[in-house]
């Protein structure tokens, strides 16, 4: 192999880096690129929330609405035993339901509701349930399966919880009865009365018109 076969090599390697720059360039003209900055609703092919990209936002902006107390004894009542049933596969990988069960990676669910919080003997508490105090009452329980992360800052259970209202009343209701002696249900909230619309007049107070005096009568 002599010089010129050396020489033969190096050119083909140039002409092959040659012919993916050449392509390249080709499929930039065909089908331009735009930068982050470049992106407009004319030149995507796609509907994206502009919105939500300028924000930073990775999904659409919903706006948290107070609702006011949740009421446990009408939502409770008319949960769906069944579906909260299919909602606890999910955690018997760690705990036990049935009555007796031993403790899992999490301890065992039986008679939980009014329960003790890191109230189980036997199973070792991260010190965030530990020393939290209280018992799993509905309010409790509801707070902890939203987010266990955010209710019990520290607890080492990895479970990122239940978004919707429903799958959490459900699992509620399921948890519920599993007890030889259920708690009672709370008593759902009073009706809260709408106030009728007020005059501004008529709530600082004005004075009612007056009837005409009657004119004196000739005698």
């Amino acid at each position: 192999m002599g010089e010129l076969f050396w020489n033969k090599v190096a050119g083909v390697v140039i002409g092959a880096v040659l012919v993916v720059l050449l392509i390249m360039e080709l499929g930039h003209m065909l089908v331009p690129s735009h930068s982050k900055g470049e992106l407009t609703a004319e030149n995507t092919a796609y509907p994206f929330d502009w919105a939500a990209i300028e924000s930073g936002s990775t999904g659409a902006a919903m706006e948290e609405v107070d609702t006011g107390p949740v009421d446990f004894g009408l939502l409770l009542a008319a949960a769906d035993i069944g579906a909260g049933e299919r909602v606890i596969r999910r955690c018997v990988s760690c705990h036990t339901v049935e009555e007796g069960g031993a403790n899992g990676t999490g301890p065992a669910l039986w008679d939980v509701v009014g329960r003790a919080i890191g109230g189980v003997d036997g199973f070792g508490y991260s010190s965030a349930l530990g020393e939290m105090g209280g018992e799993w009452s509905y309010e409790a329980l509801y707070g902890f399966l939203e987010s266990p992360a955010n209710y019990a800052p520290g607890t080492t259970m990895s479970f990122r919880g239940l978004a919707q209202q429903e799958q959490r009343i459900n699992l509620i209701a399921y948890l519920r009865s599993l007890s030889n002696n259920p708690a009672a249900l709370p008593d759902p909230l009073p009706a809260m009365e709408e106030a009728a619309p007020m005059d501004e007049a008529l709530a600082e107070g004005t004075v009612a018109e007056e009837a005409p005096a009657e004119e004196p009568t000739e005698q």
